[in-house]
């Protein structure tokens, strides 16, 4: 067996194994998305979902050709996960201008920056990181914002 039918073997096997990142990115995107879509935003559970699997194939697209490619130097799937992060935030920062009058989007947009990186730690296989994420951010939306509404009746503050 020569050298690139090995690396054709073992590349196929790591494939089936790395698809499981995404079904698990999907599934975490998803429950991120699902308080989105209770809450009647505009991203829910299947954009959540989404940009959960698209970060997770970026990364793991950038960690299987960073592997297929070991003898040439300076592949780095570290770079691939940068421009996620960069995109991320363009589309983010795109869906806060387009509602200028309701602020509240900044919540979805920040959500949504998020779950690309729950997506992208799923893609390198930092599971327990992703699903800790993932808690930590519907404990946010979910919690906080009931805290935020109780505040603001409390102190008279209203939303503009």
């Amino acid at each position: 067996m020569n050298f690139f039918s090995h690396l054709s073997n073992s590349i196929g096997g790591l494939e089936i194994l790395f698809s499981w990142r995404l079904i698990v990115a999907a599934l975490l995107g998803m429950c991120m998305g699902l308080e989105r879509s209770m809450a009647g935003k505009h991203a829910g559970m299947r954009t959540y979902a989404m940009v959960s699997v698209g970060a997770a194939l970026f990364v793991t697209m950038g960690t299987l050709s960073a592997y297929a490619l070991s003898v040439f130097p300076g592949i780095n799937p570290l770079q691939l996960a940068g421009s996620v992060i960069i995109g991320i935030g363009f589309i983010g920062s795109g869906l806060a201008m387009a509602h200028k009058e309701q602020p509240i989007e900044l919540t979805t947009a920040s959500g949504i920056w998020v779950v690309a990186g729950v997506g992208m730690a799923c893609g390198f296989g930092f599971y327990v990181l992703a699903i800790t994420a993932t808690v930590v951010s519907v404990v946010v939306f979910t919690f906080f914002s009931r805290v935020e509404r109780k505040l603001r009746a409390r102190y008279g503050i209203k939303v503009k």
